[in-house]
């Protein structure tokens, strides 16, 4: 396995801005999910999924638990449930494969994010 973390093998900050403003154009067209963006100030949401991609993906979770959890935690009031981070996820691997990310990184990003599932709907 190579020493580079998954942030390098994957392309570092640009790929990590490339993939966030594909993603939330995706999240953002999702009647699923808008809801849960209304009143938002998506310029403030991209940087905050840009940081929390580039510390997740580069090993650095320290104290990324508790505030996926106290930021996440009024929309679990609002309804957010699995069907939710399932649509996030289903977002997140399309925008990756259209950016030409080797499957056996998406699967990684995949398992990552997919860690927090717990944190974010706050069981």
């Amino acid at each position: 396995m190579s020493s580079e973390t998954l942030y390098d093998r994957i392309g570092g900050e640009f790929a990590i801005n490339a993939a966030v403003d594909s993603f939330y154009a995706k999240v953002l067209s999702d009647q699923l999910l808008l809801p849960f963006f209304e009143g938002i100030c998506m310029d403030v949401q991209m940087g905050k999924m840009k940081t929390f991609l580039t510390v997740a993906f580069d090993h650095g979770s320290e104290g990324t638990i508790a505030n996926m959890r106290n930021a996440h935690a009024p929309l679990v009031e609002r309804g957010l449930s699995d069907i939710h981070f399932d649509a996030i996820l289903r977002h997140m691997a399309e925008t990756l494969r259209e950016l030409s990310v080797p499957d056996n990184l998406i699967a990684e990003v995949a398992g990552i994010v997919e860690s927090y599932r717990d944190e974010v709907l706050n069981r």
